[in-house]
Order: structure tokens, then C-alpha cells, then sequence
């Protein structure tokens, strides 16, 4: 029997979310933010780009965010300078620039913060708007990674399952999406999972391949569903049950995963691919 399984390789971009706020901001309005930002403090130039790049207490405005970031970054805010690279990398209110957001990264990393390190990781890794190097893009990781920064310990525990520009070591990998996963990465969670049930770097572990699987798809991360899926369809550290098989199969499909969809529509009708 040949059971289907996923295992994710993608490399996964900082995602910019109100949540970046800082705190001491969080509970002042976008009135109170302007006045603060037009008295010349940078922090809250930058909250309040925040605001309007998610559209909360104030009408949805790319360009107008580009410009409270780049006001942010040039009064000393390093997570203004971060978002502005942001912007520019995802050509949001913006013409899309990559040299532009390499700078900007740049800038926001030597400053300590450490989304600016693995974004500015991906762009050493794709090649853009610099020479592709794998070496550079490693290092940047780690540190991301050793600052507790999530992406960059699933990003570098991907090039250690995967012996890229490092020597293969699925132990590396395995605590490295540990560390991820504990600190809210959900591709981490479903990748651990894998390690877990192929026994790559740790005891083969049905049990808690589905957990982590488990944790992956409540974490909204359709890998972890269809991964889940499969456990259940195949009795694999829990029992076999066909319903759950088709709810977690279902949760994949709606997070627009294919083979989800495909497996659901499988087990749905009790039809395998060539019969």
C-alpha cells in the first residue's frame, strides 16, 4: 500500500500583520497615533502605517502606510525601516523594487530586528535584487533563528533535512522545527510531524506524527489537515475512521489544498485513482 504523504520545502516570507504594533501603542487611536507621529515620534509613525496597511480604524491606504513607514525609518524606527522594505518587496503602495527592499532589510537586521534577517535571508536565497547566494542566506537565518525569530528556524531546518549548503542532519532539522513550531510556526508543527512518522532524526512516532499534524491544521496550515487526513484513513497512531479521514481531507480542501480535495472526493465515494 502506498500512502500519500506531504512534506513542506517552501520557503515562507514574514507576513506583515497589525500585531506588529508595539504594545505601548496598541490601545491609541489613529488620532492619537497622527498627533504623535506629526510631533515627530517615529514609533508611532510607524503603528500607525500598521494601521492603515490592515485597515483598522481607518480606511485601507498602501500608499499612505509607505509613507508613515518611510517617515518612521528616517526617525529612527528600525520597524519602520522593516516594513518599508516590506512594501517595496511586495510592491504594495509602491512600485515593486527588490534592491530597494535589500537595503531596507538590510538596515532593519544590523538593528536587531529579526524579520528584517530572514527576509533579507529569502531574497540572498531567491536571487533578488542580489546575486543568488545560499551561504549568505544561511547565516542570516541563524541569527534570525537565534534572536527566537520562527521563519528563520523553519527555513534553516529546512536546508538541514534537505543537506543544502550544509551537511544533512535531519537532528538539526528536527529541533530546529521544534523550535519553530513552539514558537507558532505551523509549517513547522506539520513538518516535524513528518519527521516524526518517517523517523528521520528521531524515533518513528505514529502518535505524535498526528499531534503535531493535528497542532499544524488548528494553526490553519493545510499540510497539517491533509496530513491528518491520511492518519486517519490508514489507521496510522490513531484509529481508523473514515469520517475524520473526510473532516480533516474537507479542512485541507477548504484551505484551497488540491490533494485534499482530491482525497476527500476519494474516500467520499471509496474510488482510488485506476479503479
Amino acid at each position: 500500500m502506498t500512502i500519500r504523504s506531504r512534506f513542506l520545502v517552501l520557503m515562507v516570507l514574514s507576513v506583515l500583520v497589525c500585531a506588529s504594533v508595539n504594545l505601548a501603542d496598541a490601545a491609541e487611536s489613529p488620532k492619537q497615533l497622527k498627533a504623535a507621529c506629526e510631533k515627530g515620534k517615529a514609533k508611532a509613525c510607524e503603528s500607525l502605517g500598521h494601521l492603515y496597511v490592515n485597515g483598522e480604524g481607518v480606511t485601507q491606504d498602501d500608499s499612505h502606510a509607505v509613507a508613515l513607514y518611510r517617515r518612521a525609518c528616517d526617525g529612527g524606527a528600525l520597524g519602520g525601516c522593516y516594513s518599508l522594505g516590506w512594501m517595496y518587496d511586495e510592491g504594495r503602495g509602491v512600485a515593486q523594487d527588490y534592491e530597494q527592499a535589500l537595503l531596507l532589510y538590510g538596515k532593519a537586521c544590523d538593528g536587531g530586528v529579526l524579520t528584517g534577517c530572514h527576509n533579507l535571508g529569502l531574497m540572498y536565497a531567491h536571487g533578488q535584487g542580489v546575486p543568488q547566494d545560499y551561504t549568505k542566506a544561511l547565516a542570516l537565518y541563524r541569527k534570525a533563528c537565534e534572536g527566537g525569530q520562527s521563519e528563520g528556524c523553519y527555513n534553516l531546518g529546512n536546508m538541514y533535512r534537505n543537506g543544502h549548503e550544509v551537511k544533512q542532519d535531519y537532528e538539526q532539522a528536527v529541533g530546529l522545527y521544534r523550535k519553530a513550531c513552539a514558537g507558532g510556526n505551523f509549517w513547522a508543527c506539520s513538518n516535524l510531524g513528518m519527521m516524526y512518522e518517517d523517523g528521520l532524526g528521531i524515533p518513528r512516532d505514529s502518535f505524535q506524527a498526528g499531534a503535531f499534524y493535528r497542532k499544524a491544521c488548528e494553526g490553519g496550515q493545510s499540510a497539517g489537515c491533509y496530513n491528518l487526513g491520511r492518519m486517519y484513513e490508514y489507521g496510522k497512531g490513531v484509529k481508523q475512521d473514515n469520517a475524520d479521514a473526510l473532516t480533516y481531507y474537507g479542512k485541507a480542501c477548504d484551505l484551497k489544498d488540491q490533494d485534499g480535495c482530491g482525497a476527500y472526493a476519494e474516500v467520499k465515494t471509496g474510488r482510488k485513482p485506476g479503479r
